[in-house]
């Protein structure tokens, strides 16, 4: 039958006719080559600064500064594979710990982390019983993970790196007791030794550090700065040799590519996403070169999502307030003042379950709405009326749409247009 044949061929298609990729996985950020451009220096500094850990010795705690795709963690990780690698030929042990603090966020989620990966390491380096020690994820006293934790770097008795990745969201949500446990923690050791390596793209973190704390973690402190456009066209020539078939890409797809990113701060992350949506693009057009307007577009397809994905994280409260304004726009008003927005808000957040915040707190979410780029706003002098505020959205309606729809809580899908009308009748503004 036509049908079935049509739904044989959804996928067929698109597997059968690639022209433009011979391995797009390369071509991500958290893919890890064997050589890292215009990188050489810092890691040299690092495996200075961490060489004597394999002459059993305690190396000097590290903070690594530097902006969004920069090459921080991708350095540190190459330099702790190597570690590991040459410890292993010289008959020494030494061990990485990376722990991603945007996850890994509280004191008491970061010492279970050590110690269960300690516990699993031990039952390789020790195959007794004994050398795996059972840690719950939640239930016992931070002292007692503690305990747990320093009898576990005894019992293998060796040299660590604990990587602590993106510090600052550590620091900002539980404060620093969490690394002044861990640059003491060498006191407590008489077979182990602990390094750490923080790694930060804020700068200003350090602001929240007793300065007892900062003194005995910023040992050594490094500084990755931001690729420039010659830089950037190297990291993606390496990975579009992997990534892509041969000649398949416009002479201009990567120097443009490496030239847009430059401009966001020599973002390599950036300049690898743009080049691989650029040629997912063209694969999807069934096309068999990737050029400069696929470019363009996947730049305004990653502006565009961006804005979806700040949407979606932005706090329940402002997203109530954004909703407010979205259902005044579906109502006709293209153009809408914050006293508007404060009665709708006013009669919906008990829909939604909220606490009504005051009108200076709704005005603030406004302007924090606009400062992100989400609306814009201008105020007017309505004469004796005094002035006010009007807002629009410059942006695409249904990527706002979509942001708020994806609320994992999902409140705002509970709210019918039904009950949107009867508040509107009901004189809300």
């Amino acid at each position: 039958m036509p049908e079935n044949t049509d739904n044989i061929g959804i996928f067929e298609k698109y597997l059968s006719m690639n022209k433009i990729f011979k391995d797009r996985e390369v071509l991500r950020h958290s893919y890890r080559p064997h050589f890292l451009p215009h990188r050489k220096e810092q890691i040299d500094q690092l495996a200075a600064i961490l060489a004597p850990s394999l002459q059993a010795q305690t190396a000097s705690n590290i903070l690594i500064y530097g902006k969004t795709g920069t090459g921080k963690t991708a350095s540190v990780r190459y330099v702790g594979t190597e570690l590991e690698t040459i410890s292993r030929r010289m008959n020494s042990y030494c061990q990485v710990i990376h722990l991603n603090c945007e996850i890994i966020d509280t004191q008491y989620r970061v010492l279970t982390q050590i110690a269960k990966t300690l516990s699993d390491e031990s039952g390789d380096q020790h195959p007794s019983d004994k050398a795996k020690i059972q840690i719950p994820m939640t239930g016992l006293a931070t002292d007692q993970i503690y305990s747990k934790m320093t009898e576990q770097f005894e019992h293998i008795g060796a040299t660590f790196i604990i990587v602590l990745d993106e510090i600052d969201k550590l620091v900002k949500k539980s404060g620093d007791d969490t690394l002044y446990t861990l640059t003491r923690i060498n006191s407590d050791l008489k077979k182990s030794r602990v390094s750490i390596i923080g790694i930060s793209n804020d700068l200003g973190f350090k602001t929240f550090l007793d300065p007892r704390v900062l003194s005995s973690l910023s040992e050594e402190e490094l500084v990755f700065p931001p690729y420039n456009a010659p830089q950037l066209c190297d990291i993606l020539e390496q990975r579009a040799e992997m990534g892509f078939n041969p000649n398949v890409l416009d002479e201009e797809v990567i120097p443009l590519c490496a030239a847009l990113a430059a401009q966001e701060h020599g973002d390599a992350r950036r300049a690898l996403e743009l080049l691989r949506i650029s040629g997912e693009l063209a694969d999807r057009e069934r096309g068999e070169k990737v050029t400069s307007d696929h470019v363009h577009k996947a730049q305004e397809k990653i502006e565009s999502d961006s804005m979806t994905e700040c949407i979606r994280t932005l706090p329940t409260q402002s997203k109530a307030v954004l909703f407010c304004m979205l259902l005044l726009h579906r109502n006709g008003q293209k153009i809408f003042i914050s006293g508007d927005i404060t009665r709708v808000y006013r009669s919906l957040a008990p829909e939604l379950h909220l606490d009504v915040l005051t009108s200076r707190r709704v005005s603030d979410l406004i302007s924090e709405l606009n400062m992100l780029g989400i609306i814009s706003t201008r105020l007017v002098n309505r004469g004796r009326h005094g002035r006010t505020k009007e807002m629009w959205f410059d942006v695409s309606i249904d990527r706002i749409w979509e942001g708020i729809h994806d609320d994992t809580t999902e409140r705002f899908k509970e709210i019918s247009m039904e009950v949107v009308q009867d508040a509107l009748t009901r004189g809300i503004y």
